[in-house]
């Protein structure tokens, strides 16, 4: 069993993105919006913010109350786009129920959607093209897969969850009829059937269901990889919550060939991707000046 290391090739991603932009005369531009006061969402723009503070991409932290109208979120994100200093927006979800969170994805635009989410970026993705800003999580997870030199082409690759964040844009990335990509994929759901018995055939195991130590050793190929996206907070008796993936860790690690851990796995390369995107889309804006 190897430990897929998302940290160590993170913090590699940040050093050489940092040694680019230090060869810049100006700096990339990072606007995080933030409605409420989630305190998840508050602690992942920190963590995003400190990043940017990591390798000198310029962070704006727009903090919004709950209640602020559609419409004057709406007039925000347009203000951004029009700012030739920020090179990317993120408006970070959850948002209120009184809010369209499809509208406010759409406004931003795809040029500055850094987190690859605006429909024409999918859509870009879905046919077959990975010129656009790809979903930070799916491109963290296929980086990290080339890193380790582990195999993709060719290879059945099973996903669990089917969300736009995730599993659908990964599924598209992974279906990339390119060097690297080439994979058979499927993606089961809460809806699938025999689901063991997929898993078992999955030469990679993608987790990403938000379901604390759900996928079991029983459930794993030996030999497969697995990587796992899903993250919770297990209470364990009175103590501290512990923070555990989709996948029970301590079974599936002595079946698998590789395996990322919960924390420091997938989810610094999430974050280590919206720098990746911001850099790109900064690039764009230098060459189109």
């Amino acid at each position: 069993m190897n430990i897929i290391d998302g940290k160590k090739v993170a913090d590699s991603i940040l050093t050489d993105l940092q040694l680019k932009i230090s060869k810049n005369h100006s700096k990339p531009g990072l606007v995080f919006i933030l409605v409420g006061e989630d305190a998840p969402s508050l602690a992942y723009v920190n963590m995003k913010v400190k990043a940017c503070a990591k390798i000198d991409i310029n962070s704006h932290v727009i903090r919004l109350p709950k209640e602020v109208s559609e419409e004057a979120l709406l007039e925000r994100i347009n203000a951004y786009n029009q700012d030739r200093h920020i090179d990317g927006i993120l408006v970070q979800q959850p948002l209120p129920r009184h809010i369209d969170s499809d509208k406010i994805v759409s406004a931003v635009l795809p040029e500055k959607d850094v987190d690859g989410f605006h429909p024409y970026n999918l859509g870009k993705l879905m046919l077959g093209r990975s010129d656009g800003f790809i979903s930070c999580t799916p491109l963290g997870i296929i980086t990290l897969l080339h890193h380790y030199s582990i195999p993709i082409e060719k290879k059945h690759v099973v996903i669990l969850g089917r969300s736009n964040i995730v599993g659908k844009p990964l599924a598209s990335l992974l279906l990339l009829k390119k060097p690297g990509h080439n994979a058979t994929v499927t993606v089961a759901h809460s809806a699938t059937v025999n689901l063991k018995e997929i898993t078992l055939s999955a030469d990679i195991l993608i987790a990403a269901i938000g379901k604390a130590n759900f996928v079991t050793k029983d459930m794993v190929k030996k030999g497969a990889v697995v990587v796992d996206v899903g993250i919770s907070r297990v209470f364990y008796s009175t103590e501290r919550p512990k923070i555990v993936g989709d996948v029970n860790f301590e079974e599936v690690a002595d079946i698998a060939s590789y395996i990322t851990p919960v924390p420091k796995g997938v989810g610094p390369m999430t974050i280590t991707m919206l720098m990746q995107n911001t850099y790109k889309s900064f690039l764009n804006r230098e060459n189109r000046l």
